[in-house]
């Protein structure tokens, strides 16, 4: 998995987002940062999986948590997955594996007997203060957005 462990401070990136702006992680501090790292889009786990985290995406604001969705795609593509399923979070585009070799997410995997390198499906919770607060493995992608507000409500308020 990662090479990173709660404590650890999260490597910062700055990376374009699907409504024209940017995303920087340390322009973030004083708040908590939910961030789920998903392989890409219009797949059907990753639908799953951002609908699910857009969804409950004013629960993680109610919370005080910024919510950002990270993949390797494009912004246009990311732009087209957020209109065909109307999805509320934020996504940052990783083509260059910045983010998602810095958080150590690039990592060769196996499927049907093929190896091939991807993205390992992760998500984390950033504290207020950059650091590595939570490390959740998406293992199953259904339930996995309330898994990760399950754990924010136990983190409780940000330090």
């Amino acid at each position: 998995m990662t090479h990173l462990k709660p404590g650890d401070p999260a490597p910062d990136f700055t990376l374009p987002r699907d409504d024209g702006s940017s995303f920087t992680l340390s322009a973030q501090r004083g708040k908590r940062v939910v961030i789920y790292f998903y392989p890409e889009d219009d797949s059907g786990g990753c639908t799953d999986e951002n609908i699910e985290f857009s969804d409950l995406s004013p629960e993680f604001a109610a919370r005080g948590a910024v919510l950002v969705g990270i993949s390797p795609d494009e912004i246009p593509s990311h732009q087209k997955f957020r209109a065909k399923y109307g999805l509320k979070v934020p996504l940052a585009a990783d083509p260059g594996h910045l983010a998602i070799e810095g958080f150590g997410l690039w990592q060769m995997k196996k499927l049907y007997g093929r190896e091939f390198m991807g993205l390992i499906r992760t998500s984390f919770i950033i504290g207020a203060d950059g650091k590595v607060e939570r490390i959740i493995r998406a293992t199953r992608i259904k339930g996995h957005a309330a898994k990760m507000l399950a754990a924010l409500e136990e983190l409780g308020p940000a330090a």
